[in-house]
């Protein structure tokens, strides 16, 4: 005890032991002694010492703490100054305080060391999982140390250790539960653990996420109080970071568990936004870039529009809406806000028409793209502010057609309002600032505006603008190449030379345009053929960059400057090789591609500020086609054009095939549809048809039961058996009665047609007397006749079936009568015996009056069919005298022709013989001549009339 006085104060006799002795002994007394007091001891003395002698107590005694770690778990006192004294030997916090007044070479020994010392733990994965054991201690002096001594190992040693805790089973989940510990200062160290844990390790985060994560840091933060809370706020929004940034599976469980919605209330402000303290900042900061995370540009495209309208959906994008036209709000937390809207609303239609309604309160209200264009151009405004207004107005005219609209539409002179500020106002007042910065912007806006817009490209060629008294207006574009002539400032130049380049690229009437103006050529020319210094190579580049487009997209409208003269131009004066050497100067430049990464527009310094997103991906796009346009004969682009106008015409047939594919497509659908309303159909017939056979096997079995019961009742049992065939038999007469008084109506009716048949026939006879006027009258009658022949034979059958029907029923009777009356045995009352006689005898005289009224009713029907024959064969008999008449009216006429020519002819030869004798001096009477004439004509009218 002694000894452990000396290490802990104690003053003890003789010369004092060095630090690494000390140590020493330490060790030993660890290693060797059989009392837990005693090791207990030892190891919180070499705790005091850790700190002090950190790399004499890491090199002796780690092994020793590692083996009290393993055997003395049942004491919590030793296991927690074990894990305090290897928090102080790998830990370089302490360190680092000391050493900031010491120079960086020590600052980095003392880092390296505990590299060294963590490397060395990690070697053996035994070590990792008996920590991660450990912390299934509930006690405070075990568990707290043991989450400080496994963070230490992750800022270390991270990759490793990841590896080690993925493998372990159950590993995850027992840091997960730090989460739930009910201390606080447990819980907020096990947030740290889990911000290292998570650090660029995938398969970590989404074990972590399922473990239920967002829904215990969302309740952490807003127990703390949301962005009014304090570093643990910080520390769950560091972690959500972690889970969310660059993993889509995470993205996609944070949406579909609807965590977005909860996102909602941390933005939230009141009317007093007075009390901004440094951590509410810090925490707001943080929760919008946890937005940000979720809407990134570099996500998969789905999944930003999903949760852009989430977003939209819940609210969210109204409240950050809100807190961009507040005031007094801190200009990085405004700049971040605009920054996060303009991604929530990028690409998304939904998104972009909503905050062009968003108006600022002001007096008058005027829309919040006006409010932050006019912050823009305004050169007062922080750097970084600016920069985030021209990403908002980009985010708001990305795949927005309508919006583009808009912005150029308040360019042209017919909306132009003077009592308010356009968004055009600011555009065109910014482009042509004394501020370079404030041109770059306006310019690039205006791009964006035109982006992939053949229409506003078109109708941007239409804005004139008024320079000054006196003169007359200029075009915009006519504009832009004076100011680039002038020789402005190299950022203004690159800025109007993109805003051409992305006006005029496919559109040639903007080309058109240009070249009309006769000064542009040559200024580019002289550009690109001079030697220049390294800042004006930029400026040359894109000027190749600007003739090029020019020779690519010319339609050869303009003599003078058709596709074949400008290559002529650029081979005599700048030459085709130099020419595409200063083409790649823009791609050379090393600001050209740190634009090209993302489209943020993102810089250290105004004068950084040169090139933007989209104009890379079109400098990437022309570069190689302007480069074979330059370099093509005559005859190459004759020939590609012919390639093209086949091509054309190919996919002209091809399209005129899909459309015909479509249509087949859409009948071949339709007559699927039909077969399937046709085979339900079929089926709903065939169940239809099984229903009336079943009924039909039913009537079936009910007319046997009912054939079984009339052959039961026909037999000699009882009276009564008797009375009940009587029964049977008056409902049989009663039937028969009925069907007869049908037959007699029957019967009258066909005799009254053919009473009405035999007055056509007579009316037919007279008109077959005049002429062949009554043939379709005849054909209408026969075919009445034919009917009414028809009618008359199933009227036959019916009464043949109704005899022999009755002839059966009475034949039953009288057998049923004579049964009846022979079974009796003189049981039966004379009365009853009367009575029966009575019933029988008006039956039989009923049945005989029947059988007479049948009689007749077969004599009439026979009478009417020899009436309707003998009608048949007088209409027959006056049918063919009516064709023979018509045979001989025929003849008498051909014959009358006949007689009429040859009466022609005799007039004529007599006629002729009067000339010659008239020429020969001969008289002739005419009287006679005519008396003769008149006479030959009146036996002519006899012969007619006969």
């Amino acid at each position: 005890m002694n000894f452990f006085r000396g290490v802990m104060g104690g003053q003890a006799a003789g010369p004092q032991p060095s630090g690494a002795e000390t140590i020493h002994k330490l060790c030993d007394r660890v290693a060797s002694s059989t009392l837990l007091e005693d090791r207990r001891d030892a190891v919180r003395a070499l705790k005091s010492l850790s700190k002090k002698y950190r790399m004499e107590v890491g090199t002796q005694a780690m092994d020793h703490l590692v083996n009290i770690l393993q055997t003395d778990r049942s004491d919590s006192e030793i296991l927690g100054y074990a894990l305090d004294t290897m928090y102080n030997i790998l830990c370089n916090d302490e360190e680092e305080e000391q050493d900031e007044s010491e120079d960086e070479t020590a600052q980095k020994q003392s880092d390296d060391l505990g590299a060294q010392f963590t490397e060395q733990f990690v070697q053996d994965a035994e070590h990792v999982t008996l920590l991660l054991s450990l912390l299934e201690e509930f006690d405070f002096h075990v568990r707290w140390p043991g989450v400080k001594l496994l963070t230490v190992l992750l800022k270390n040693q991270g990759v490793q250790v990841q590896g080690i805790i993925l493998v372990s089973p159950m590993g995850v989940s027992r840091l997960m539960d730090l989460l739930a510990d009910s201390r606080e200062v447990i819980r907020n160290d096990g947030l740290l653990l889990l911000q290292q844990l998570t650090k660029s390790n995938a398969a970590i985060q989404k074990i972590v996420a399922f473990e239920n994560a967002f829904e215990r840091l969302l309740d952490i933060i807003t127990e703390e109080g949301s962005s009014d809370g304090g570093i643990v706020v910080e520390d769950c929004l560091l972690l959500l970071l972690n889970l969310l940034k660059n993993n889509s599976s995470n993205q996609n469980f944070f949406k579909e568990g609807s965590y977005i919605q909860r996102m909602k209330p941390w933005f939230e402000i009141g009317d007093d936004n007075s009390g901004w303290s440094a951590q509410k900042v810090t925490n707001l900061h943080l929760m919008l870039q946890l937005v940000r995370v979720m809407v990134s540009p570099v996500n998969s495209p789905g999944a930003t529009a999903s949760c852009q309208k989430s977003m939209y959906q819940c609210g969210l994008l109204q409240q950050l809406c809100t807190i961009l036209m507040a005031t007094g709000v801190p200009a990085d937390i405004l700049t971040e806000t605009i920054n996060t809207v303009s991604e929530v609303i990028r690409g998304s239609q939904v998104n972009q028409d909503y905050f062009a309604s968003v108006n600022a309160p002001s007096n008058p209200p005027r829309p919040a793209i006006v409010v932050l264009l006019m912050s823009m151009v305004n050169e007062r405004q922080p750097f970084v502010l600016r920069c985030a207004v021209l990403y908002c107005f980009q985010c708001f005219l990305y795949k927005n057609q309508k919006g583009q609209g808009e912005i150029v539409a308040t360019l042209l002179p017919s909306t132009i309002d003077a009592n308010s500020i356009s968004a055009g106002q600011l555009l065109c007042g910014g482009l042509f600032s004394v501020d370079s910065l404030s041109n770059w912007c306006a310019a690039v806006a205006l791009a964006h505006s035109l982006q992939d817009n053949l229409t506003q490209k078109e109708q941007l060629l239409r804005v004139q603008l008024a320079t000054s008294l006196g003169k007359p207006p200029v075009s915009l574009l006519q504009q832009c190449t004076n100011i680039l002539s002038q020789g402005s400032k190299v950022q203004t130049r690159v800025g109007l030379l993109m805003l051409l380049c992305t006006w005029i690229n496919n559109c040639p009437i903007a080309v058109t345009h240009f070249l009309h103006n006769q000064e542009n050529v040559p200024f580019l020319t002289a550009q690109i053929s001079e030697n220049l210094g390294e800042d004006e190579r930029l400026v040359q580049g894109l000027c190749a960059l600007l003739l090029g487009i020019c020779i690519y997209y010319n339609d050869n409208s303009l003599e003078n400057y058709t596709k074949e003269k400008l290559k002529q131009l650029i081979e005599k004066r700048i030459g085709k090789e130099n020419f595409v050497e200063k083409l790649g100067f823009i791609t050379k430049h090393e600001l050209y591609s740190r634009a090209a990464q993302k489209p943020q527009p993102v810089f250290p310094s105004p004068e950084q500020m040169l090139f933007d997103h989209e104009f890379t991906k079109l400098v990437k796009e022309l570069e190689g086609v302007i480069t074979k346009a330059v370099h093509k004969s005559n005859e190459e682009e004759k020939k590609e054009e012919e390639v093209k106008k086949t091509l054309e015409q190919h996919d002209n047939i091809v399209t005129q095939y899909k459309d015909l594919i479509r249509e087949q497509d859409s009948q071949i659908q339709e007559l699927k549809e039909q077969v399937a309303s046709m085979s339900s159909q079929g089926e709903q017939m065939q169940t239809t048809v099984t229903q009336q056979l079943s009924q039909i096997q039913q009537h079936k079995d009910q007319y046997n039961i009912l054939k079984l019961k009339i052959g039961k009742e026909s037999q000699p049992n009882s009276q009564g058996n008797a009375s009940q065939v009587n029964g049977l038999q008056t409902e049989e007469l009663s039937q028969l009665r009925e069907e007869v008084e049908e037959l007699r109506k029957q019967h009258a009716l066909l005799q009254t047609q053919l009473g009405d048949k035999d007055a056509l026939i007579d009316t037919l006879k007279s008109e077959t007397a005049e002429g062949s006027a009554g043939g379709s009258d005849n054909t209408e009658l026969l075919k009445e006749l034919e009917a009414l022949r028809s009618q008359v034979q199933s009227q036959l059958a019916e009464i043949n079936q109704m005899k022999t029907e009755r002839q059966e029923l009475l034949t039953r009777a009288e057998a049923g009568s004579q049964d009846a009356v022979s079974s009796s045995d003189g049981s039966l009352d004379a009365a009853k015996m009367a009575e029966l006689e009575s019933r029988l005898a008006a039956q039989s005289t009923e049945t005989q009056r029947l059988k007479e009224e049948a009689e007749s009713l077969s004599e009439s029907q026979a009478e009417l069919e020899q009436q309707l024959a003998s009608a048949t064969s007088t209409v027959a008999i006056l049918q063919t005298e009516k064709v023979k008449l018509q045979t001989e009216v025929q003849e008498s006429k051909k014959e009358q022709d006949d007689l009429l020519m040859l009466l022609a002819d005799q007039d004529q030869k007599i006629h002729a013989l009067k000339l010659k004798l008239k020429d020969l001096g001969e008289t002739v009477d005419d009287e006679d001549d005519l008396d003769g004439r008149d006479q030959t004509d009146d036996d002519y009218e006899d012969e007619d009339e006969d």
